[in-house]
């Protein structure tokens, strides 16, 4: 695996490295010696998937307040997405900075979202599935979320007319 920073302090994008033979190819995605190394949380205890029938759906902004320390890793397993993360980290020396990727299951990278950074994406095809591994399991009382078109986040969204988006994140305080 190829552990690559991004702008963000702490969100790092992960390469697997295919091994290829007549059948198509294997991967790691995940090791607990290799994250450690790379100084990321791999105390994974939850894991959840989203599909997402339409092109255009968004899901996000979403995060955790402290004292959760719930960091996730994201894989895109069908389809593709414009994922985005906000670091949302007082005293974070990339705080109120915004990093953006697109994530394809084709092209299969991950996304390392550290605690507390807001994280959403949008599908950019139909029939897209978001694998997302979490190191603490879903606590409600310290779950929040941001408006994804916040100008405050001046996040360049691929789509911002015909979208599919929940109410509660349609109505998201910016």
């Amino acid at each position: 695996m190829k552990f690559e920073p991004t702008p963000l302090a702490g969100v790092v994008l992960i390469e697997p490295e295919e091994v290829e033979d007549p059948r198509g190819w294997f991967a790691r995605v995940w090791c607990a010696d290799e994250f450690a190394r790379h100084g990321l949380d791999a105390r994974f205890v939850q894991s959840s998937l989203s599909f997402n029938a339409r092109r255009h759906t968004v899901r996000g902004m979403h995060y955790q307040i402290p004292p959760s320390r719930e960091a996730k890793l994201v894989q895109v397993t069908a389809g593709r997405i414009f994922d985005a993360v906000a670091d949302l980290r007082e005293g974070s020396t990339t705080f109120r900075n915004v990093f953006t990727v697109e994530l394809d299951a084709r092209a299969p990278r991950l996304l390392y979202v550290p605690p507390q950074c807001a994280h959403g994406f949008q599908t950019l095809e139909d029939a897209t599935t978001v694998l997302y591994c979490f190191t603490q399991a879903y606590e409600p009382k310290w779950s929040r979320s941001m408006h994804w078109r916040s100008p405050a986040l001046g996040i360049a969204w691929p789509e911002s007319g015909d979208v599919v988006i929940s109410d509660a994140d349609r109505d998201a305080p910016p």
